[in-house]
């Protein structure tokens, strides 16, 4: 419910920016505070979407850019994504590794 007043509330402040009444300042300050974080990912989802995508953890991190290390400590709990990690984590996890180029040397 509240996302949906979010998002009709930041339509009208969208039409008075595009009629001149709001200027670009303003309307990205709006326009950032309707940016939500990312939840949270707990330890066992994270290892969830790494089991989903069928590969390991050392495979999982070289995809990603982290190292085994930081994947490995992801899924035990003892350290925690931050918020672009947790984005581009949720991102995986609906779109898969495809959507990540990887470059191979000829």
């Amino acid at each position: 419910m509240a996302k949906k007043i979010l998002e009709t509330v930041h339509e009208t402040v969208q039409g008075l920016y595009d009629s001149g009444v709001v200027d670009l300042k303003t309307m990205r300050n709006f326009d950032e505070l309707c940016i939500e974080p990312p939840k949270d990912l707990t330890k066992s989802e994270i290892k969830k979407i790494r089991l989903g995508l069928a590969v390991s953890q050392a495979i999982f991190a070289k995809y990603i850019g982290v190292s085994t290390s930081t994947v490995q400590k992801w899924e035990s709990g003892e350290k925690r994504p931050n918020n672009m990690a947790k984005r581009f984590l949720y991102t995986i996890q609906k779109s898969g590794l495809d959507i990540i180029p990887v470059h191979k040397d000829d």
